[in-house]
């Protein structure tokens, strides 16, 4: 049964919608939400970063792992699971993949003998340094309804969440 006029001014101005175009749902309790929003932007920025680092093979957390060892040679895998919050076995087969593809290689560790160092190869440097750049732009295209300001205010909000 159709809704009358009323009824479906008691639902709010966005239950109305004009002939041909989809209802927009009343969505202020989830845009309310810290988590919501947050999960909201990440689609718009996991979007561009699958789009733009595609011709590098890589997934965010490969990149992840290069920019870390770009910036931090000789780092262990406790110090990146630490670093990303992930567990050691889901580093392992991560490390194994970008040392098959002659990204990273190990090394032993210079002050603990049991410990093995991760290093970029030649070609995981040029691939992490193109990469990054590919990154900052994407970035900024994917942020670009922000001022450079709000843009820093929201890093700098989200990161109180977690540091």
């Amino acid at each position: 049964m159709p809704s009358s006029p009323k009824s479906a001014a008691a639902k709010g101005p966005s239950a109305v919608a004009p002939q041909g175009k989809p209802d927009r749902l009343d969505a202020r309790m989830l845009e309310a939400l810290v988590g919501y929003n947050a999960r909201r932007a990440w689609l718009v920025v996991s979007a561009f970063f699958a789009e733009r680092m595609a011709p590098y093979g890589l997934k965010q957390i490969d990149f992840s792992v290069l920019s870390l060892l770009a910036h931090n040679p000789g780092a262990t895998s406790r110090q990146l699971c630490n670093a990303l919050d992930i567990l050691p076995p889901n580093l392992v087969s991560l490390v194994a993949t970008l040392d098959s593809r002659g990204l990273i290689e190990r090394r032993p560790h210079p002050h603990d003998g049991r410990a093995v160092g991760l290093h970029l190869t030649p070609a995981g440097d040029t691939l992490v340094r193109e990469a990054e750049q590919a990154v900052v732009q994407l970035e900024a295209d994917a942020s670009a309804k922000l001022s450079a300001r709000e843009r820093e205010t929201l890093i700098k909000l989200l990161q109180k969440m977690y540091l």
